[in-house]
């Protein structure tokens, strides 16, 4: 499976950031277990190493507090990060991270739970997380890309300087609204502290296609992630989406390359479209072809979420938001 390269640029480089959502397993099954989740999954990691080590890339690890919880997850972990340059980053699940709302589903969307608790949640995260890498993290990502602005200034306080949560075009009801959300990196001020947002990088089929779309209600918003735009996800998307989607990317003037998936998607069995080590093998092909592809089309440096903040946190423009919009402060 492979696409003839374009000739490579002259320009500078573009910035490659590949991360993974390290959780429970149990998600995808529509389960969202308060207490007593399993994470097995982390110990598969180890599948990813080569790939990344081969091709000398770095990757970012935003772990759910059940992951640091987890003895043997935390061995797994370090064991990957004598592997890989690894960086270690927050990732919410506010369903399961203490203190705990028993009653009621095992999922509410963030915008359910009060404030203080949301904070509480972060600073039970974060202390674990420093605890397992005798360091603060700095990176964070919101699990179901529930990312509203209420969360902005609890973030800043929490420490973070870089920001994964964001997914541009993407709206529902009840959820955050980051329809209009930029596809490339931006800074966000917030209370004196300045933040980097990464979004995943995820472009609409035709420029002009949100912009009609939204004449026609919430609910053509709310749907257009479904068949008018395409998002950097290699679990749902073969390879050759991968390059279109990239083409249309850094043809409309991206220069940041977002790539994610889940590490419970490295383990066999781990979600349901990921039934057996078939699958997970051509999950791997899939990302190894584009992660070649992409070096052999345009000039790519390797980086992570802290070291993207550092680099383009002075240089982006710093956004702000329409009232109502969640995508930034």
């Amino acid at each position: 499976m492979t696409i003839a390269p374009e000739p490579v640029s002259s320009a500078a480089p573009l910035r490659l950031v590949v991360s993974l959502d390290v959780e429970e397993e149990g998600l995808f099954g529509g389960g969202y277990a308060r207490h007593g989740a399993t994470v097995a999954n982390v110990a598969h990691l180890e599948r990813l190493a080569p790939l990344l080590r081969d091709r000398h890339l770095p990757v970012t690890l935003f772990c759910a507090h059940s992951v640091f919880a987890d003895a043997a997850a935390c061995a797994a972990l370090e064991r990957f990060r004598e592997q890989c340059e690894v960086e270690i980053g927050a990732h919410l699940h506010h369903w399961n991270t203490p203190p705990v709302q028993e009653g009621g589903p095992g999922y509410v969307d963030a915008g359910s739970v009060p404030e203080e608790i949301l904070e509480a949640k972060l600073r039970t995260l974060f202390e674990v997380g420093r605890n397992f890498q005798g360091a603060p993290l700095t990176s964070f990502r919101m699990g179901r890309w529930d990312l509203r602005r209420n969360l902005w200034p609890l973030l800043a306080r929490a420490g973070v300087r870089v920001d994964a949560s964001v997914r541009p075009l993407h709206c529902g009801r009840g959820g955050p609204d980051h329809y209009d959300a930029p596809s490339d990196p931006y800074s966000v001020e917030v209370n004196g502290v300045e933040l980097l947002e990464a979004p995943l990088t995820c472009t609409p089929l035709f420029p002009a296609l949100p912009d009609w779309v939204r004449h026609c209600g919430d609910g053509a918003r709310g749907s257009l992630q479904k068949w008018g735009a395409l998002a950097l996800l290699p679990v749902y998307h073969p390879f050759r989406a991968m390059c279109a989607i990239t083409r249309l990317h850094v043809a409309r003037g991206g220069r940041v390359i977002s790539l994610t998936w889940h590490s419970s998607e490295m383990m066999p069995g781990g979600a349901p479209h990921m039934p057996d080590a078939a699958a997970v093998e051509r999950l791997l092909r899939r990302v190894g072809a584009y992660l070649d592809w992409l070096t052999a089309t345009w000039p790519v440096e390797g980086v992570t979420m802290g070291e993207l903040g550092r680099r383009l946190r002075p240089a982006v423009p710093c956004r702000r938001a329409a009232p109502g919009a969640d995508w930034i402060w």
